[in-house]
């Protein structure tokens, strides 16, 4: 079998490139999948930032490191002709006619057997261009609610050409089904990301150190743990704050930090990878964030046995977390104040963010890289019988995707349940392409 992603880019650090690599990794490991492919529709420095596994070959379509590389090419300056959609947290970067036709070329040129996009309008240019004999599948990193009215419409348009769509999280799952004629929900399915065991370790019963991580933008609500934290620096005077990443809203944090007289206390520590050793190094992993698609940082800190204390925002914390379980879960109404409360719990308990954290540990493994990828390979096989119309009674078999460790959903969820050519399967980062067609 032969697998292919696509990303808008593979060079950066967020969470959509680490889920990627991460779940190529975990195929790429697979007796049944000869090759795995993650196709970069930009390439703008020369090495990624989370390297792929050595089995997974990386490729790129435009070649946006040399300075200039725009305008020597007319189509980087036309507007993308699929769905408008400005590129992920980067406008430098934005889909244009250029990449249509890149994209286009390199789908119709394709050997994989299956193709998975990780970005709406990647989505639109597998639904258009992929060939038929090809499993066309895409994968929501963010929420059906959170993209703009007509990037729903065009996701929603596009999904009835997919033989899958997988979300991250139930809850999105079924707010994607119940937006499709009933003859296309059952195309929709939950596979959350995978995150592996690094084996860092920490012992938060000794740390009293806060982290966090993510980046700096407003829904992620950092100003809200600033608050939190500074009710409570008088109380704790040995505790600190480090929150780690980048975003528009690290001027207006530094800001705050210093109007609440918390400098030498709360740390904004930059953009780290990997970022396990800094979960490692924590009492308390802390996630106040308005909205998650999923979840991944709490799954990092949980892997370290570092107790987490989250917002219960939608979607994914709660399907991860079981409040008072194996980790912290504070009603979005309670604000600052509840996650002020909530930390102040554990900071005054060592033996309670042992308890919290130890738990958290044996839930992380329900997101091991062998479990998902399993999952996704159970997945890819369903749609192929479906394509093959070998469901029972002769009927198309349904779509979807068993949960993490086994039937029935994980413990605490509360859920239900492209390149050019195939190359051989050792790394290598294969250069853009010159932006002269």
């Amino acid at each position: 079998m032969r697998i292919t992603f696509l990303l808008h880019t593979a060079y950066g650090i967020g969470g959509t490139i680490r889920a990627t690599a991460l779940l190529a990794g975990a195929l790429a490991d697979r007796p049944e999948v000869e090759d795995v492919e993650i196709i970069s529709v930009y390439r703008p420095r020369d090495e990624p930032a989370v390297p792929p596994h050595p089995r997974v070959r990386l490729t790129s379509l435009v070649d946006a490191r040399r300075r200039g590389w725009r305008y020597r090419n007319i189509g980087a300056r036309r507007p993308s002709r699929l769905m408008t959609d400005p590129g992920p947290a980067n406008s430098s970067l934005p889909p244009s006619r250029l990449t249509d036709r890149r994209l286009a070329r390199a789908l119709r040129r394709s050997r994989a057997d299956v193709v998975i996009a990780t970005r709406p309008v990647l989505v639109d240019a597998v639904a258009r261009y992929a060939p038929e004999r090809v499993l066309r599948m895409g994968q929501e990193h963010r929420t059906l609610d959170s993209h703009t009215e007509a990037l729903r419409a065009g996701c929603l348009a596009a999904l009835p050409r997919l033989d899958a769509y997988a979300t991250v999280s139930e809850a999105d799952a079924r707010q994607w089904r119940e937006a499709l004629p009933a003859e296309h929900a059952h195309r929709v399915v939950c596979v959350p990301n995978t995150v592996p065991d690094t084996g860092d370790r920490g012992d938060p019963a000794a740390s009293k150190v806060i982290v966090a991580a993510g980046r700096l933008i407003p829904i992620k609500r950092y100003d809200r743990l600033v608050e939190a934290f500074g009710r409570l620096a008088k109380e704790f005077p040995d505790w600190e704050l480090r929150i780690y990443g980048r975003g528009r809203r690290e001027a207006d944090l530094r800001e705050r930090i210093t109007r609440l007289g918390l400098e030498g206390r709360a740390h904004l520590m930059g953009a780290v990878s990997p970022i396990e050793p800094e979960w490692a190094k924590g009492g308390i992993a802390a996630v106040t964030s308005n909205g998650e698609s999923f979840g991944m940082t709490i799954v990092e800190a949980m892997r370290c046995g570092v107790p987490v204390v989250s917002t219960d925002c939608p979607y994914g914390p709660g399907e991860i977390i079981t409040h008072g379980e194996n980790g912290v879960l504070v009603p979005l109404t309670e604000g600052g104040r509840g996650i002020a409360n909530a930390l102040r719990r554990l900071m005054d308990d060592p033996a309670e963010r042992s308890r919290l954290g130890e738990a958290g540990r044996k839930r992380a493994g329900a997101y091991d890289p062998e479990r998902i990828a399993g999952r996704w390979l159970e997945l890819i096989g369903e749609c192929a019988r479906r394509r093959r119309g070998v469901g029972a009674g002769g009927v198309a078999a349904p779509v979807s995707a068993p949960d993490p460790g086994g039937s029935g959903a994980p413990e605490g969820t509360g859920g239900d349940g492209t390149g050019a050519g195939a190359g051989t399967t050792r790394a290598r980062g294969v250069p853009g392409s010159d932006n002269r067609r």
